[in-house]
């Protein structure tokens, strides 16, 4: 999920009375055991290589195992099928021709590239014109002060539309919600920034998340003979994420209000402490939400009038709703109505005057996207070539072989599946990367299971986001502490984590719950998408 960020602070950065990341001070030489272990967490995820480094020594490992297994004549049988597999060497002059003429090709033709690329310029601009952060206000300010809880929770499991930004943005702003309602502004903070991490990837909105999640997905799927032909959309999870978000909004408001609250105490006003936010809207503000809100309704009933009557052009192939192009233009869909909704507020609110100015905003937006571009280019080599050379393929009936082998079939697999990815995440919190990895060998291995890739990926979405809240390796975590300080000046990493924690296992159960009523009633996960591959 997350990014490098070099501005924050970091452990060596502390205040008078704070305590470093191994939990240790002058006075306390001693540390704990949850000192150690997040010390433990903290050196091995540093033993780690970035990203792109890692991605280049898994393709020069798989250049040299594909050559290996070319030269020992191994070949793969997919279960069910008599079709065989031979296994191609890179190192080899059919594989360095097939790299020439695909190098470029296959970071051209990613999925997950111009997908994410043109949602994250109109959430960009969303962004920039001050919407989102204006919508944030106009949902928390009206709350009253029993359900504000509630509602901050619900708002942060839908946040991950605004990227990485919601870390940054939303953490302060509920705590100046909760201090202006005479509620703990240090339970907002924390609640926040743990409903946000920890339920990142549920929410009923669409973004630039799902993109790379799906993009991927698609593109390990087509490894197995007919993967192409999988129906795999950007709303593959939706069903799935919108009831999550309902189940872990009601969940942290909960855990918020009941138990991070009040065993904070009565809050002591600190010297020095910023008072308060004015949150109120401005006449501005109100009037770009309201043609905003108008603009977006009536965008919403022209898509419907296209897709839903008998005979509209939308629909799919024999007048079908399902599959139909709405599915599959889901991407221009929401692009447009982000466009629609940022230059409508922008023109309104008058926070972006002209058209050179939202060209620049969108520009700015996309400069942080050079990072991503970088690792995804040698992300798109190494899955390429676990399709081209079937290693892929070999690994998935392996691992679907030795599952079965266990007895480890069902929602057991699945279960497993979210431990494992949930214990990765605390090494490797970039969950595009984790995807990237995990993706190629697990979404054909459960297809041989009888399972589909939008199970993989909802139950990928489980562990990628529940336990990011807890690693150090977490850069948005030095950044909530820094914050915390404000309040607490204290306050150290331990205690924070330790705050954190009381979210980060009940999202993580209660989530695999959720998915296990989706697994054992049959329930599509999003428009189309089937438990199973039948």
């Amino acid at each position: 999920m997350m990014s490098s960020l070099h501005s924050l602070p970091t452990p060596d950065h502390q205040t008078p009375g704070s305590q470093a990341a191994d939990g240790k001070t002058p006075q306390d030489p001693r540390p704990t055991g949850l000192d150690r272990l997040l010390s433990l967490i903290e050196r091995a995820g540093n033993t780690l290589p970035n990203p792109v480094v890692l991605f280049a020594a898994l393709f020069a490992l798989l250049a040299v195992i594909s050559t290996v297994l070319d030269l020992a004549d191994v070949s793969a049988t997919v279960p069910g099928t008599a079709e065989t597999k031979h296994i191609t060497g890179l190192l080899t002059g059919e594989g360095l021709r097939w790299l020439l003429e695909n190098l470029v090709l296959n970071f051209a033709t990613f999925p997950p590239i111009g997908t994410v690329l043109t949602l994250f310029m109109v959430v960009g601009l969303a962004e920039k014109t001050g919407l989102l952060n204006t919508l944030m206000r106009a949902t928390l300010a009206r709350a009253p002060k029993a359900v504000l809880p509630y509602a901050l929770a619900l708002f942060a499991c839908q946040a991950h539309v605004m990227t990485d930004v919601a870390a940054l943005v939303f953490p302060p702003l509920a705590a100046m919600v909760f201090k202006s309602a005479g509620r703990h502004p240090v339970a907002g903070l924390i609640g926040a920034f743990a409903c946000v991490s920890a339920g990142y990837a549920a929410g009923f909105t669409v973004g630039s998340l799902d993109a790379t999640y799906v993009g991927i997905t698609q593109q390990a799927a087509s490894a197995l003979p007919g993967g192409d032909g999988l129906h795999i959309h950007l709303l593959i999870n939706y069903f799935f994420t919108a009831a999550s978000s309902i189940v872990l909004g009601l969940l942290g408001g909960f855990l918020i209000s009941r138990v991070i609250e009040p065993r904070l105490g009565p809050y002591q006003v600190a010297e020095g402490e910023p008072e308060p936010e004015d949150l109120t809207l401005t006449p501005a503000q109100r009037r770009g939400l309201l043609y905003t809100g108008l603009v977006i309704a009536a965008y919403l009933a022209a898509v419907l009038a296209l897709w839903l009557p008998s005979g509209a052009p939308l629909r799919g192939e024999g007048g079908a709703l399902l599959p139909s192009p709405v599915l599959t233009g889901m991407v221009p869909i929401v692009f447009c109505g982000f466009l629609l909704a940022a230059v409508t507020y922008a023109m309104a609110a008058r926070t972006l005057t002209s058209a050179g100015e939202m060209i620049t905003a969108v520009s700015d937006s996309l400069k942080t996207m050079s990072g991503y571009l970088v690792m995804m280019f040698v992300a798109a080599q190494v899955i390429a070539l676990f399709n081209w050379s079937n290693v892929g393929i070999l690994l998935a009936v392996k691992a679907a072989a030795s599952l079965n082998s266990i007895g480890l079939t069902g929602f057991w697999v699945i279960v497993a599946f979210v431990l494992l990815t949930a214990c990765l995440n605390l090494f490797i919190v970039s969950g595009s990367a984790l995807w990237s990895l995990a993706g190629p060998i697990f979404v054909p291995a459960f297809m041989l299971l009888g399972m589909s890739p939008a199970l993989s990926q909802a139950a990928f979405r489980i562990g990628d986001s529940a336990t990011g809240i807890l690693t150090p390796m977490n850069p948005y975590l030095f950044l909530i502490l820094g914050m915390l300080r404000q309040y607490e000046p204290e306050a150290r990493l331990g205690t924070l984590i330790a705050r954190l924690a009381v979210f980060a296992v009940p999202f993580l159960v209660v989530w695999l719950a959720i998915l296990g009523v989706f697994y054992g009633f049959g329930l599509p996960l999003g428009p189309g998408a089937h438990i199973g591959m039948k």
